[in-house]
């Protein structure tokens, strides 16, 4: 399946660059530049890409409302945000708009065509860089203990204790196969509780569920 993208940029010398070596790559192709964030949106409307790649600071309307506006509209078209400014405001900014992916322009180019497929596939995708640092405006949360799980949370109404424990290890950056070693089931489980986790608290994809770990204080930006 070939996977169609937008490329968003105010540097035509980016997209043009980008989109040139895109054009070897048999299963990605480039249905559409933007120059702007307006751009942007238009764009994800008019030709229903499977990606968007959106940078950040552009005129105008810039790349996080882009991708809020593109995300909300859209159930289908996914945001891939590729950035130099890799600080924790626009990390958090962009998850919290609906960003499946937060790159950073001086990834290598094998990384950044691997993470536009893992986006098409459904999942989703931090930077190494910036992982750990995910969301700064919970630093001075409590920190969550480390060892054992906690015996409840009051904060993630609806959800099951093992639900809970699945959610407090995946904010923790844990795997699939990890949570399943951690816990003592199968990974083919794991994968059930993630997903009754996603449709029980809205959320578009596993970076959303990681959001929603340290919002619920179950784990902090220190851990």
């Amino acid at each position: 399946m070939t996977i169609r993208i937008v490329l968003a940029d105010d540097q035509e010398l980016v997209r043009t660059g980008l989109a040139m070596v895109i054009a070897d790559i048999p299963d990605i192709d480039v249905v559409g530049m933007a120059g702007t964030g307006t751009e942007a949106v238009e764009l994800a409307a008019d030709l229903g890409p499977d990606i968007v790649v959106m940078d950040i600071r552009m005129p105008g309307m810039d790349g996080i409302e882009a991708t809020r506006l593109i995300t909300e509209r859209s159930a289908t078209v996914r945001v891939v945000v590729l950035t130099t400014f890799d600080d924790d405001d626009n990390v958090y900014a962009s998850l919290r708009s609906g960003a499946s992916g937060f790159l950073v322009k001086d990834m290598a180019l094998v990384d950044i065509i691997a993470a536009i497929r893992v986006v098409a596939a459904g999942d989703a995708l931090i930077a190494p860089s910036v992982t750990r640092r995910l969301i700064q405006e919970f630093a001075g949360r409590p920190p969550a203990p480390a060892g054992p799980l906690p015996s409840r949370d009051p904060h993630v109404p609806g959800i099951t204790e093992r639900e809970r424990e699945v959610l407090t290890l995946v904010g923790r950056g844990m795997s699939n196969h990890e949570i399943a070693a951690e816990l003592f089931i199968g990974p083919a489980t794991v994968k059930t509780h993630v997903a009754r986790l996603l449709t029980k608290l809205d959320a578009r994809d596993r970076i959303q569920l990681v959001i929603a770990a340290y919002e619920a204080g179950l784990v902090s930006a220190a851990r």
